[in-house]
């Protein structure tokens, strides 16, 4: 039967369907992003028919991961690839993503067929950033953007992995609309997932990311995925983290950490280091945070001036600036510190993001040692919960703390009250309210 065409109109944020065009998105309330374009259906489908299963019935398979080669990568991961699945990889332009693929495409050969497909390079290109990394291994090349090519070159192939760079530039000729279209996406994605799901064929898919830091294209591409990877740090700075936001085969809470370098994406085998300034000034206090399994020490900075404004500033970066506000509360009721007429100014070294409470008591004292101007002792860590009372309350995997916090030479820990042991060497200071923390550092 012969194909008919109408306009549409879908949303560039979700991808909600209208048949007219609308100013406000019903379904995420976004303004201004439906976008316009010829849709093509065809009368008539050919579905295959699956019969239910019970769940008794139906026969566990263990999964079975393939290592990348890259630690901090199979961190992030879960322990490895699962065959099968579906990785997107996202992060701003220039931050890295081409450059680790192509990496892990080098290690993967040992393990089978790979296919690079670019839509952004030629192969040419793709040969010389090979070389300037070092990449060994047979690599299959394909510069294409066309689904149905790469889907006639997969086919002969057999690859056990996929990487698609990048998904905005591919194009199905199937949907009448632009390449890198929200229809588009949404098409040469679930595609893409149908056949990683056929076979035993894992699919890397590189997305771009809009200013705001999320991923361009609907919502529904990071739902259609097995895993979403981000790629942050600042472009013109060497160091790099790897975060998963979603893995449906490990865990969301592991960090990588890399350093950008002229032989590519080297991993950083000690990364509490990374974060470490080790002066002791002023406004500065270290704390240790937990990033899935693994403990981080970070320091963090505090600065404190006089305001000229009625509404003194309250700034941070590496922090909720709701939490700080929060803790400037506490920090002026519980201890009489007066910062309600000052600017605020609060900072995580190294870049990374401070988002669980161990760290309260940390960004509590750096900021009082900021308004006094009294460092806190050498060699002394900080951990612990700090509720609105006042009070220091536990934290979770505190043994593991202190132990990465002695590793690297912290002779004084202050932390709540807790049953736990020193190592050798080391003292713990247990505190119960925020005041008793105050006096054990001689900022009270």
């Amino acid at each position: 039967m012969a194909k008919s065409s109408k306009t549409v109109y879908v949303c560039g944020e979700c991808g909600y369907e209208s048949a007219k065009w609308l100013g406000h998105c019903p379904a995420c309330s976004s303004w201004n992003t439906m976008v316009e374009f010829n849709a093509v259906k065809t009368a008539g489908s050919d579905y295959s028919h699956v019969s239910a299963q019970l769940l008794d019935d139906i026969t566990g398979v263990g999964i079975k991961r393939v290592t990348t080669g890259i630690g901090e990568l199979d961190r992030v991961l879960g322990g490895g690839v699962v065959p099968g699945s579906v990785v997107l990889l996202g992060g701003d332009p220039g931050i890295g993503k081409s450059t680790l693929l192509m990496q892990t495409a080098s290690n993967l050969t040992n393990a089978g067929k790979v296919l690079y497909v670019t839509g952004e390079e030629s192969s040419a290109q793709l040969k010389l950033r090979a070389e300037r990394l070092g990449a060994r291994g047979s690599i299959y090349v394909l510069a294409d953007t066309t689904l149905s090519c790469i889907e006639d070159e997969a086919s002969r192939i057999h690859p056990d992995f996929l990487i698609i760079d990048s998904i905005q530039t591919m194009y199905s000729p199937n949907i009448q609309s632009a390449a890198g279209s929200v229809t588009q996406i949404r098409d040469v994605t679930a595609t893409l997932t149908r056949y990683a799901k056929s076979g035993s064929c894992a699919v890397f898919i590189v997305g771009h990311v809009t200013k705001e830091g999320a991923l361009a294209g609907p919502r529904v591409l990071e739902h259609m995925v097995d895993t979403v990877l981000y790629f942050e740090g600042d472009r013109h700075d060497s160091f790099r983290l790897l975060r998963a936001v979603k893995n449906r085969f490990g865990s969301t809470d592991e960090i990588g950490v890399f350093e950008m370098r002229d032989v590519g994406m080297t991993e950083v085998a000690d990364p509490s280091e990374l974060f470490l300034t080790r002066t002791n000034a002023a406004g500065c206090a270290v704390t240790c945070a937990l990033e899935g399994t693994r403990p981080m020490l970070a320091e963090v900075q505090a600065l404190i001036s006089s305001s000229p404004f009625s509404n003194p500033r309250r700034m941070a970066t590496g922090i909720d600036t709701g939490r700080l506000i929060l803790l400037l509360a506490v920090l002026e009721k519980k201890i009489g510190l007066r910062i309600s007429d000052r600017d605020i100014y609060a900072n995580v070294v190294g870049g990374l993001k401070l988002s669980e409470r161990a760290c309260d008591l940390a960004i509590a004292l750096s900021v009082a040692s900021a308004l006094t101007e009294r460092p806190l002792p050498h060699s002394t860590a900080v951990l612990g919960e700090l509720s609105l009372t006042g009070e220091i309350r536990r934290v979770s995997r505190l043994d593991k703390r202190i132990q990465e916090c002695a590793r690297l030479g912290f002779k004084r820990i202050i932390v709540p009250q807790t049953d736990e042991s020193a190592p050798e060497g080391v003292q713990l200071l247990k505190v119960k309210t925020l005041a008793d923390a105050a006096a054990v550092v001689g900022i009270a």
